[in-house]
């Protein structure tokens, strides 16, 4: 079956973003050697689930339907805690926390570039 293999965050500003991932995520940011300027981004260890991305210069002017994209989402231990510094980092709400029955918690955030990524606090108990 066909899996999500990468991500890309497009953004004005590629500086204030791979920031922001950074201080939220702890995120490494790795300056692609070619023809465009582009950032590998590795969020983990490559032996634990998950994918890595890249991050690069929007394309046409964010006016929220210049990109059609998927929502990338986050596993967190701690949801409250990661809206709270995503938010002091200069995110907004998108999408309050809520509950996914027999998942577990989740919010979405818009980031400092106005892309909306999802985050997941498993909790297989919450109702």
């Amino acid at each position: 079956m066909p899996r999500v293999v990468h991500f890309e965050i497009h953004a004005d500003n590629m500086e204030r973003a791979a920031k922001f991932y950074t201080d939220l995520f702890g995120w490494e940011f790795i300056k692609w050697e070619g023809e465009w300027e582009y950032y590998l981004i590795g969020t983990g260890d490559d032996n634990q689930p998950g994918i890595n991305g890249g991050l690069m210069k929007r394309i046409s002017p964010n006016d929220g339907e210049s990109v059609i994209a998927y929502v990338c989402t986050v596993d967190v231990e701690n949801l409250d805690k990661y809206l709270e510094k995503g938010i002091r980092l200069g995110a907004s709400v998108a999408i309050p926390k809520m509950t996914v029955p027999g998942v577990g918690w989740m919010a979405y955030l818009k980031d400092t570039e106005g892309n909306i990524f999802g985050m997941m606090q498993m909790d297989e108990s919450v109702k």
